[in-house]
């Protein structure tokens, strides 16, 4: 046989499109040609596939091979193809049975001894073959990561003779997918890779003082409200972002999927948790939002379902900080390349932290501030009033005296009006609502922010007086609605709003 076709996918964002991986061996001048829109990376499969087949013992054809990887319009990179090369190389040179290559994708780099090697952004590919019912034959030392409870048949291959010796006889699978290659996965693994515990993660009850702003941590927990801390340098804004994780619930099954096929398409291993990403103030806009010659996830995206902790905001360069306006209201951020559109989910919970003013010590009676008034002016206004505007509570800190920290008397542990933890308070609102409190739109938002008419006038009458614009007004109503699931009362009442507000008027200061 001249021809064989073997299946893989490429990656396309958090898609993986299908490609089909065809190989055609005729007469002539012997040569070797891959079309259908490949990266340099795929062309040099060429020389991975011949030496492998050449030290696994294996004939190589010395004809003319046409490799064409359909879709022809569909751009592929990446060393994920080598494997599949090589095996519709084997079947079209008649040394692999192609009958058995129906409904079997492949994926996998080629050492030049025939060793198959990981890649990058399997796991969505490997989701996209199981809801196929396809089998999926991929990098043993992968098989761990890439096999979850939605997964199907996925078998982990060591090299390129023992795939040919999966596909000649299908009743190695069992033994090899499932037991000899997980284990050795695993040992793998373990070797290449030595586990080091991390350090525990601080918690607020470990925080002296700032008992407001526990609180506000809490809340925000609670409801997933974006926040805003300002003080200066030492109040303790970074610690207290450090201790949002600790009040976070673990993540569900479908947000561990979700979370870890983004964190596959970067390269990041291990079992994955829920994010905390704190990137510096000098990233790139790629490195922040996404993008690159790739379109990789940023940040944002890495930070799905979990925290972005943007230290130092006002740092950040003003234009990448407009970018966030999308992602902060939809949850997702859309990337446009010459090679395509790239939509990734950015459903992340905002805690920002900045100084007063660029010396940091305007509001610190301890301190003299050595900034005028225009360079307040001028720190301050790197915060567009639409980024403000999107997140949901500001608050003030103070720096505690020196007596308060070395104080050896137990800190309260919180202004908190319950004993519910915010994992279970999200819980009751994804049963209540589908959504959390700090998600809430439209109706859904007025059904179930329940107010009298009495505290109605009375929030009409204080967004007149604050010009509260209706994106401002719908956040404070929101984490309203979290402050009242926290006393357990179905009703929104009048202290609730008053100081849902009290959060959203730090802003107005700041102008």
């Amino acid at each position: 046989m001249s021809h064989a076709q073997v299946l893989s996918r490429t990656s396309a964002g958090i898609d993986a499109p299908l490609v089909s991986v065809e190989v055609h061996i005729s007469n002539g001048l012997p040569s070797f040609a891959i079309v259908g829109l490949p990266e340099s990376t795929v062309k040099e499969a060429k020389e991975r596939v011949r030496s492998a087949l050449l030290n696994s013992h294996l004939a190589w054809p010395d004809r003319r091979i046409t490799v064409s990887l359909s879709p022809a319009e569909l751009p592929k990179s990446g060393a994920r193809f080598d494997l599949p090369i090589a095996l519709a190389i084997l079947a079209a040179s008649g040394q692999l049975p192609s009958d058995e290559l129906k409904g079997v994708e492949c994926y996998g780099e080629l050492g030049l001894d025939g060793d198959v090697r990981p890649c990058r952004g399997l796991l969505s590919a490997v989701l996209a073959g199981c809801r196929n019912s396809h089998m999926l034959m991929v990098p043993a030392c992968q098989l761990a990561d890439l096999t979850l409870p939605q997964s199907g048949r996925v078998v982990g291959v060591q090299d390129l003779l023992s795939t040919c010796a999966v596909i000649k006889d299908p009743s190695l699978v069992n033994q090899q997918g499932d037991t000899s290659a997980r284990a050795k996965a695993a040992s793998t693994s373990s070797k290449s890779e030595p586990q080091t515990s991390a350090p525990p993660e601080p918690r607020l009850e470990q925080v002296v003082g700032q008992l407001m702003a526990k609180r506000a941590i809490e809340i925000a927990a609670a409801g997933g409200h974006h926040l805003l801390m300002v003080g200066p340098p030492g109040a303790g804004k970074t610690l207290l972002a450090n201790c949002l994780p600790s009040l976070l619930p673990p993540l569900t099954e479908a947000e561990r999927i979700e979370v870890a096929v983004i964190r596959d398409l970067v390269g990041l291993r291990g079992e994955p948790a829920r994010p905390f990403r704190a990137p510096h103030h000098s990233a790139s806009a790629a490195g922040l939002i996404g993008g690159g010659s790739h379109a990789l996830p940023g940040e944002i995206s890495l930070a799905h379902k979990g925290v972005l902790f943007l230290d130092e905001l006002p740092e950040f360069p003003k234009k990448i900080l407009e970018l966030l306006r999308q992602p902060l209201e939809n949850g997702i951020i859309n990337i446009t390349r010459a090679r395509g559109a790239f939509t990734y989910p950015a459903d992340f919970q905002l805690v920002a932290a900045m100084n007063p003013c660029p010396c940091g010590f305007s509001q610190d009676p301890g301190h003299s501030c050595v900034c005028t008034p225009e360079a307040i002016r001028r720190y301050q206004s790197r915060l567009s009033g639409p980024v403000l505007d999107r997140i949901d509570m500001h608050i003030q800190l103070e720096r505690l005296k020196s007596g308060s920290l070395l104080s050896k008397e137990p800190t309260p542990k919180s202004a908190r009006a319950t004993d519910t933890t915010p994992g279970a308070l999200r819980e009751f609102q994804r049963e209540r609502q589908g959504v959390l409190n700090g998600q809430l739109q439209g109706d859904d938002l007025l059904a179930a922010c329940q107010l009298t008419g009495k505290t109605t006038a009375w929030l009409e009458q204080v967004a007149e007086q604050f010009q509260l614009s209706a994106r401002a007004l719908h956040k404070a109503m929101r984490v309203a609605r979290t402050i009242a699931d926290m006393r357990k009362s179905q009703d929104v009442s009048e202290d609730d709003l008053l100081e849902a507000l009290g959060y959203r008027l730090r802003q107005h200061s700041m102008a």
